[in-house]
């Protein structure tokens, strides 16, 4: 089993920057992607960003690309998502999710998920 553990949500101004963490404990190292989503209030979880195992190969859905960079350390059992050039329509609970495969941008491909955590842009 995976476990996954968000943190580094919080409230920031739009054009501010934040970065989100995922812990990660269990058999990460059969975890060949990691990947983060997002949910806003009424809509549906959208995929935001992968990374490969070696960290090689990332993807980004394109609304943020260029803003957002995710990375991972593997020897700390960690993913990032460092978020910069923030905007009100960045506002979610950002997920953080596993599988054992490569990168899908389809939620219901990752069969491991963390709580999420809350990021706020205020206008």
């Amino acid at each position: 089993q995976v476990q996954l553990v968000e943190s580094g949500g919080g409230l920031v101004q739009a054009g501010g920057s934040l970065r989100v963490s995922c812990a990660t404990s269990g058999r990460t190292f059969s975890m060949r992607t990691m990947a983060w989503f997002r949910q806003a209030p009424g809509k549906e979880r959208e995929f935001v960003s992968a990374i490969s195992w070696s960290g090689g190969d990332t993807y980004y859905t394109d609304s943020v690309k260029g803003r957002f960079t995710i990375s991972r350390d593997n020897a700390k059992n960690q993913v990032y998502l460092q978020m910069t050039s923030l905007k009100p329509e960045d506002t979610a609970v950002y997920y953080c999710a596993a599988r054992p495969w490569g990168a899908s941008q389809s939620a219901a491909e990752y069969g491991y998920w963390g709580h999420g955590t809350q990021v706020t842009v205020s206008s």
